[in-house]
């Protein structure tokens, strides 16, 4: 029987897999969003972003299930996301804006004039 504190596994014992997780705030607080393990990567939840399937994105934790560690990735995800929208030349999506804010801040990628 399970103890104090223990929660279910998601991903098979012994598998070697970098998991990116959202945490999102709604109505009624702050939970990690429920996906499906092979749209657990960092390219998956940044398109997720760009196409607002997140209600109040608050941060983006990576953890890797077979090294046994995590980090609070919010910054780059917010940096990626102003990156793909620079580069596009397309400004932030308004859903996503105060994430971007908060975390990436006033980073913008320069134009430099090609002579």
């Amino acid at each position: 029987m399970p103890g104090m504190g223990w929660s279910p596994s998601t991903i098979p014992y012994g598998a070697d897999q970098t998991v990116y997780l959202v945490v999102d705030r709604l109505s009624s607080g702050s939970v990690y969003r429920e996906t499906e393990i092979e749209r657990t990567d960092l390219d998956t939840i940044i398109s997720e972003f760009m196409a607002g399937q997140f209600n109040d994105p608050v941060r983006v934790v990576v953890f890797n299930t077979l090294e046994h560690w995590a980090d609070d990735v919010s910054k780059d995800v917010a940096q990626e996301i102003q990156v793909r929208c620079d580069i596009a030349g397309e400004p932030v999506p308004e859903h996503v804006q105060d994430f971007v804010a908060t975390y990436a801040g006033r980073m913008r990628q320069l134009g430099l004039p090609l002579v």
